[in-house]
């Protein structure tokens, strides 16, 4: 019985169920030993063919599980398909015009400009609707007529020209805008009434006639027996007769010619016209206290200090550099928060007077952290400001957006926008940056 017993040791569980219903009774020893090995090798051959039909089976089942799953899955996604993204006619640039965006989505903004020596009519900025409308009315650009607020004077007849007048005068009138009466005695560009813008003339007898001449930067006044030769007063001539500025900002007339000043904050250049702005932050000249940042401006500095927004709800900041704020984490149930701006940054630009337009101002990126994914989508748009019609964001290319200047501004004053960008992942919102930025604009075009 030991063979047996060996045998038995080896057999699965379930074979050893099935065993004592495949063996007979008790037998003699020699023939019970013979059966018993021929029995035990018919059932290990009968469970091994049970198995193989089982596993068959069991792939068979698997196989049509998993086609039936595809085939729901597939009708489910063919009876539901996802809505395509809403949007809005294309627009078109005015006549004389142009047009800054190129997005026609839902939300998305298109802004018009005009060219020079032309006016917009209609909406500046058309912001795209759910209903598949824009807002606003139609933009038109409507040239300029300078001749209709009558600018000639005293009787002069304006004449229309391309961005530019002219006035042409009655006799005895003079000037851009015949504004003023025409010289029968001294020019008012002549000074008179000071002896030292006063020479003598040179004279010399030539050929029994006395001829007298003046030096450089005089005119001779009188007759030649008792002439004198006065200053030409060359700043008030450029200014009557509307010619070229001799000075970017100031003309001082001296005996025999001129020079030119600036304002305070500035220093005159090496060609004696041009002005540039003394920067005082660079130079320690400034009187900011610590803490506070120097930036500087035309003509001058200003002292910044830039703060984080005070907490409200679940949203707060902290600074973590001079002039940048980041929100702290949002509890996952805040949507409030998780919508607020993930970080804050703060700008300074001086600008002079009257810069010509359109000038870009500033830009916004975007770029993705190490190992993560970047967004596949931005959206740029104008967040706050004092004078936010006077400026357009726009996208410069794929992870960049511009901030330009459509409108000039004049000095001095101070103008604040705020630009925000969102980022979109599949079109699911990830996160928002907002840039304030603050334009300290002269007083001074240059």
């Amino acid at each position: 019985m030991a063979g047996p017993r060996g045998a038995r040791g080896r057999l699965p569980p379930l074979l050893l169920l099935l065993l004592p219903l495949l063996l007979p009774p008790p037998a003699a020893p020699a023939a019970q030993s013979c059966l018993s090995r021929q029995q035990l090798l018919a059932a290990i051959r009968q469970m091994q063919q049970l198995l193989k039909g089982q596993e068959t089976r069991f792939s068979e089942g698997l196989r049509a599980v998993r086609s039936r799953l595809s085939t729901i899955h597939a009708s489910l996604a063919k009876a539901a398909p996802e809505p395509p993204a809403a949007a809005c006619p294309a627009l078109q640039a005015p006549a004389d015009g142009r047009k800054f965006g190129s997005k026609y989505l839902v939300d998305h903004e298109v802004h018009f400009a005009c060219d020079p020596g032309f006016q917009l009519l209609g909406s500046s900025t058309r912001i795209c609707q759910a209903n598949g409308s824009w807002t606003g009315q139609e933009a038109r650009c409507a040239e300029i007529r300078e001749c209709s607020s009558s600018p000639c004077q005293n009787g002069g007849t304006c004449l229309e020209g391309l961005n530019h007048f002219k006035c042409l005068c009655p006799p005895q009138w003079t000037g851009t805008t015949c504004q003023y009466q025409a010289q029968t005695a001294p020019p008012t560009w002549s000074v008179t009434d000071d002896p030292a813008f006063s020479r003598q003339p040179r004279c010399a007898q030539v050929a029994q006639t006395q001829q007298c001449s003046c030096d450089p930067g005089f005119h001779m006044s009188g007759t030649a027996s008792n002439g004198i030769c006065q200053d030409l007063n060359e700043c008030e001539v450029y200014r009557q007769q509307g010619g070229p500025r001799l000075c970017a900002h100031a003309c001082v007339n001296i005996p025999g010619s001129f020079r030119c000043s600036c304002p305070a904050g500035y220093v005159l250049l090496g060609d004696g016209k041009s002005c540039e702005d003394i920067d005082e932050c660079s130079l320690s000249q400034d009187n900011c206290t610590s803490g506070s940042t120097c930036i500087n401006t035309g003509g001058g500095f200003q002292c910044v200090t830039p703060q984080c927004p005070p907490a409200a709800g679940n949203v707060s900041y902290v600074k973590t550099s001079p002039f940048q704020c980041e929100r702290n984490p949002c509890p996952m149930e805040s949507r409030s928060c998780h919508q607020a701006p993930k970080t804050i940054s703060f700008h300074y630009l001086p600008l002079p007077s009257g810069l010509q337009t359109p000038a870009p101002l500033f830009r916004m990126a975007t770029a993705a952290a190490p190992g993560r994914p970047g967004p596949d989508s931005l959206r740029f748009g104008i967040a706050g400001g004092n004078e936010r019609g006077h400026f357009v964001v726009q996208r410069s290319d794929r992870h960049t957006g511009e901030l330009l200047l459509l409108q000039s501004l004049r000095g001095p004053r101070t103008v604040c926008v705020d630009v925000d960008m969102a980022e979109y992942l599949d079109r699911a919102f990830q996160a928002k940056h907002l840039s304030k930025i603050t334009l300290f604009v002269s007083a001074y075009e240059f």
